[in-house]
């Protein structure tokens, strides 16, 4: 994170929906993050706290700003992991592949085949 600004965490719940909260300025989340169809079951900010990414049980990954909580982008995934420069974002999915994401241009930048069967971790 650049700067001074406060630290920021996100959950998700069994309601369908995300809280970002920025604990040191309120006891109350800074927004409600809506749109996945079932729980959500994995939250990840990117190792430079621009962005998140969610996981749910609606077979979804929601890419949002990680500093006001607006969506992004949705693609069909079951899981999500970032790159360790937070360029990247890697999505496991039903169809047996891995996609790699291009967050600055959100585009699907490679699709790696390998796995038989669905990729879930």
């Amino acid at each position: 994170m650049k700067g001074n600004a406060p630290e920021r965490l996100v959950s998700g719940s069994d309601d369908f929906t995300m809280f970002l909260w920025e604990p040191a300025v309120s006891k109350h989340p800074k927004t409600r993050m809506t749109g996945h169809q079932q729980l959500v079951d994995h939250v990840y900010f990117s190792p430079d706290g621009q962005w998140v990414a969610s996981a749910s049980f609606d077979k979804s990954v929601k890419l949002w700003n990680g500093t006001t909580g607006n969506l992004l982008l949705l693609f069909e995934a079951m899981l999500v992991l970032w790159s360790a420069n937070s360029r990247l974002l890697l999505s496991g999915s039903k169809d047996s592949t891995l996609k790699v994401w291009d967050i600055r241009t959100h585009k699907l930048k490679q699709d790696l085949r390998g796995h038989e069967d669905e990729v879930c971790c």
